[in-house]
């Protein structure tokens, strides 16, 4: 068996709307998984699916439970992959850059000794419990301190339209850009059509953490979009095999697609957007 302690461990996040979330979505992750664990150097031993808040005023996305809930039931058979209700609950739209950051407060907190448990479960994110075995003594399975390990390394997940939408006037602030990418890191998914090598040489914020930006190439080409699920949706067309079949019951049993949620926020102004105006 492959002797992975001197890997660095790495958990991977993606942000978004997952409006709703498709096979596309959790295939990123998987993509993302087999290339950094082939470069010899990482070890990813979690993904993190983040829903954005209802304030991110986004045309047509619909409530955010109804979005974490298909999320979850989209992960309910992952070994590895967990959805993080935190930013979505919040009322007001969280920056990309923070919620990066509390995830990282989160990883450096159960790194630390005072964050070893003391009970027989653990709070996950978002509020879910997860067994550690049995109530014994856990002072005596800490690793030593020359053996601990430090906190994961976390990185955005994300597909090359994420990477380019750094380009989009008043979208991001510089500084933001510069924490996700210089401090936490990049793992985009890119495919045929896109120039994400030409993008990140013609930005100069990109091109300084070029190095921790990780271009992982999709050669089985998937194009499923969130858009064309709810496209097809609106026009009374089978959306079967495009998304986990318990996504599409709920969707179904909800009726949650239709012309009418389509035009939700029509009129508004994209959270980021009318933050960069105040």
């Amino acid at each position: 068996m492959e002797n992975l302690e001197n890997r660095t461990e790495v958990v991977l996040l993606a942000c978004g709307s997952f409006n709703p979330i498709t096979n596309m979505h959790l295939r990123l992750f998987e993509l993302a998984k087999d290339y950094m664990n082939a470069t010899g150097e990482y070890n990813v031993i979690k993904g993190i699916i983040s829903p954005v808040g209802d304030a991110y005023k986004k045309k047509g996305l619909i409530s955010a439970h109804h979005r974490v809930v298909m999320a979850e039931l989209a992960t309910q058979t992952s070994k590895w992959l967990e959805v993080d209700t935190w930013e979505s609950l919040h009322k007001e739209w969280i920056e990309t850059a923070k919620v990066l950051t509390y995830h990282q407060q989160r990883l450096e907190a159960r790194n630390s000794d005072d964050s070893e448990p003391d009970s027989a479960s653990l709070v996950l994110p978002g509020g879910k419990r997860k067994r550690t075995g049995d109530a014994q003594d856990l002072s005596e399975q800490k690793p030593s301190a020359s053996q601990k390990k430090g906190p994961p390394q976390l990185k955005l997940l994300c597909g090359a339209d994420f990477l380019e939408s750094f380009g989009v006037p008043n979208l991001w602030k510089l500084e933001d850009i510069a924490t996700i990418v210089g401090k936490y890191g990049l793992v985009c998914i890119t495919r045929s059509g896109n120039n994400a090598e030409k993008f990140i040489y013609e930005s100069d914020i990109l091109w300084k953490h070029r190095n921790n930006i990780h271009l992982v190439n999709e050669w089985i080409t998937n194009d499923i979009s969130s858009t064309k699920i709810r496209r097809a949706l609106r026009r009374g067309q089978s959306i079967r095999y495009l998304v986990p079949e318990a996504v599409q019951q709920y969707i179904e049993k909800h009726n949650l697609y239709s012309s009418e949620s389509e035009d939700r926020n029509t009129g508004c102004i994209l959270a980021p957007l009318l933050k960069a105006k105040q």
